[in-house]
């Protein structure tokens, strides 16, 4: 064997590898956390741990030698590898498939080098692999972000064939386990049923999670899971894998257990109908996938992701967010200049920040009186409003509110002047009848002309209007009808280019226009991604805002995206709650209103008034703070979260009743997150104007150890009613 071994290394010298004893590791570390990963005795790269971070560095040594594996008296090449290429001897799904030019489908690759650097709130480490038959690179990037516990990696792969390669997998990264059990928490779902939580224990074999939709790509799936490593997916203890893949199309979750009772986890671009033709010289990126393990389950995994987030992702994660009025649940399409002036002075009267308008304002050739026409066409509809966009800027001016503004611009409707001019830039089957979802079809973004255009739009809105303060970009149809006229005989390419060809558009407006924000919708909740979110500084949630719908919507978000990242409006929908239940469960997140102010009562009206006021003033807990989730809505008729300011000085405990059982038992509720050693005032906030608390501490005070280890009855027997709780420390 060290014979075979000195000839591979002289082979590897000779072909420009720096060959690396065996046994050398590549260690990736957070303050929690460690991956290390060891050359084996055939310079090829194996995990070797991944788990609780090691306290003592000369231990690693004594991690097992990875990469053989004993069988009738012989060592065979086989292991933890991670990155294993296809059509080598590894029996199980690889990260990467390669056929080369002259039509040979293995890959083999072998350790080069590693470097390390530091980088903003972590260390990025570069792994270089090479294949000792083909010139195919692969370099595998470790972001490992120490104080927040997470690690982000993608991998790039290369070549320098003379022809091109075809791609048919392509893993952002392979992790391995090895547990008792495993048992996986998944999200699906459908339009206004978003991210329904559900477990499973993973047997032998592979399950996959996956979406084939293109675009709008996260309406039955979205793009993250949680794994509980040895016990099932627990809020307040034991270990856990929370992972989440930046990729606004078509991605693919793999957890495979093999005969061995070892778990692989690949998270990937979904190869579906995505056979990849890679030029010599062109580098594949994969998605980055972020992960996070966490020993006090997922309470913790989800603080470390939004505090990654906050701080490296979302596009100003550390800014302010605008509270607001939007038009759509009052007037749909049915508006003019005058009743949108009306609906901004109520806006002002509210409290809240903006005015949104919502669809239904442009197109004149084909009016937008519904959703059968018009989009493509972003001209204002003179005959609504011959005053244009100015007017509107002006006219929220003076009401002294700002202004925002709806648009989906990588759609069209057939009946419009955009696809009468150029139905080659969109993506359509040539010879068949055509499939329409929503009346609508998907813009051929891998077509660069295509991407001006989308552009286009935001430009000329704030070209004309500087004083635009937020786009809300929607996005209704995933894509139908697969085929690109641009790509012509590489249609292969078509789902990984149309969403390469979103984010070249909306890193251009990112550059042009640095401080606009921008709300990521997708018919609600089907585009939810860190990727995406590097551009939009909120997204929504779902179209559904029933508030008892939403609070299990927002429970399940809440898993991977902070509060300030999470858009939920206070409607009409489910009219037998409250307003106040309403207004309740929308403060739990980036608070609007998308109702009619003249349908509500005086003292409904004051009191969202005092809400805006209330939620704006607690800020730095709801949106800057540390979220607890205390009680689940799947595990009792109730819920309750809390947060907690960066000073642990205010908290503000949200307590919701559900559907109680009648007469049945309640128990007090213990806060998270609080200093022991402070003395915290409660206050009973958010209450109907003239109404007194019912809350039997209010006005008392209590120590953060007591308030977290006995806690406060908030809860009732009483359907659909809420507290909001203010602690101050005293």
């Amino acid at each position: 064997m060290k014979l075979k071994s000195s000839i591979l290394a002289l082979c590897m010298a000779i072909s420009g590898f720096s060959a690396l004893a065996a046994g050398q590791y590549v260690r990736i570390s957070t303050d929690a956390t460690d991956l290390i990963l060891k050359v084996a005795d055939d310079n090829r790269l194996y995990q070797s741990y991944l788990g609780p971070r090691l306290l003592h560095q000369d231990e690693i040594d004594a991690l097992p030698q990875l990469g053989f594996t004993t069988y009738d008296g012989r060592k065979q090449p086989r292991g933890w590898e991670v990155y294993s290429g296809s059509g080598n001897e590894d029996y199980f799904e690889p990260a990467v498939a390669i056929t080369h030019a002259d039509g040979n489908a293995s890959t083999y690759l072998y350790y080069v080098d590693s470097s390390s650097e530091s980088v903003e709130g972590g260390t990025h480490t570069r792994i270089v692999l090479r294949d000792d038959k083909y010139p195919v690179e692969v370099v595998l990037h470790y972001v490992a972000y120490q104080r927040e516990n997470v690690i982000k990696t993608w991998s790039e792969i290369s070549h320098s064939e003379k022809k091109p390669v075809t791609l048919s997998a392509y893993a952002s990264t392979m992790l391995y386990f090895n547990c008792p059990a495993y048992y996986l928490t998944e999200f699906s779902g459908d339009w206004a049923t978003e991210v329904r939580m559900t477990s499973q224990q993973l047997q032998f074999g592979k399950k996959v999670i996956d979406t084939k939709l293109g675009s709008r790509a996260s309406m039955h799936t979205p793009p993250f899971f949680e794994v509980g490593l040895g016990q099932p997916v627990s809020e307040h203890q034991g270990e856990v894998l929370m992972g989440t893949i930046g990729w606004t199309g078509n991605f693919r979750f793999t957890f495979e257990v093999d005969n061995g009772g070892y778990l692989r986890v690949i998270p990937a671009i979904n190869p579906y109908a995505s056979q990849y033709k890679l030029k010599p010289g062109e580098v594949f990126a994969t998605p980055e996938f972020v992960f996070t393990i966490s020993n006090c389950g997922t309470g913790q995994g989800s603080r470390n992701i939004h505090n990654w987030a906050m701080n490296y992702s979302l596009k100003d994660g550390h800014g302010s967010r605008l509270s607001l009025l939007n038009n759509w649940e009052n007037t749909h399409f049915d508006f003019n200049q005058e009743s949108l002036a009306g609906l901004m002075k109520e806006a002002k009267d509210l409290g809240v920040d903006m005015f949104l308008l919502d669809d239904g304002w442009f197109a004149n050739k084909y009016p937008r009186k519904d959703d059968r026409a018009g989009l493509g066409d972003w001209d204002v509809t003179h005959s609504k409003l011959p005053g244009g966009i100015p007017a509107l800027v002006d006219a929220a001016k003076e009401a002294g509110v700002m202004f925002g503004i709806w648009i989906e611009p990588e759609m069209v409707n057939p009946k419009s002047e955009l696809f009468e001019k150029h139905p080659d830039w969109v993506i359509m089957l040539p010879n068949r009848e055509t499939y329409y979802f929503r009346n609508q079809l998907v813009l051929d973004m891998s077509n660069p002309k295509v991407q001006d255009y989308v552009y286009g739009v935001v430009e000329r809105i704030m070209a004309e209007n500087p004083d635009v303060a937020f786009f809300k970009w929607d996005c209704n149809s995933p894509i139908t009808n697969i085929y690109s006229p641009y790509l012509k005989d590489n249609q292969g390419q078509l789902y990984i280019d149309h969403v390469r060809g979103i984010y070249n558009v909306l890193r251009r407006v990112k550059e042009n226009y640095p401080n606009l924000p921008m709300m990521l919708c997708s018919g609600g909740g089907a585009r939810c991604d860190y990727e995406a979110l590097k551009y939009f500084t909120e997204f929504w949630c779902s179209d559904n805002t029933d508030p008892v719908e939403r609070i299990f919507i927002q429970w399940g978000f809440s898993q991977f995206f902070p509060a300030k990242a999470m858009c939920a409006h206070v409607t009409s929908w489910n009219r037998n709650t409250s307003v106040k239940f309403r207004t309740d469960v929308a403060s739990t997140c980036k608070l609007g209103f998308d109702i009619s102010l003249a349908d509500l009562s005086a003292d409904e009206l004051e009191y969202c008034r005092q809400a805006v006021k209330n939620w704006k003033r607690l800020n730095p807990c709801i949106l800057d703070g540390q979220q607890y989730r205390l009680v689940s809505p799947y595990e009792s008729n109730h819920m309750a979260v809390n947060y907690v300011d960066a000073t642990q000085s205010k908290a503000v405990l949200f307590a919701f009743d559900i559907h109680p059982r009648y007469a049945e038992r309640l128990l007090p509720v213990r806060l998270q997150g609080l200093d022991p050693n402070k003395l915290y005032r409660i206050e009973e906030i958010n209450l109907m104007p003239g109404g007194k608390p019912t809350l039997k501490s209010n006005g008392k005070v209590y120590s953060g150890d007591y308030l977290m280890k006995v806690g406060l009855d908030v809860f009732t027997t009483s359907a659909t009613t809420s507290r909001v709780v203010e602690l101050t420390a005293q």
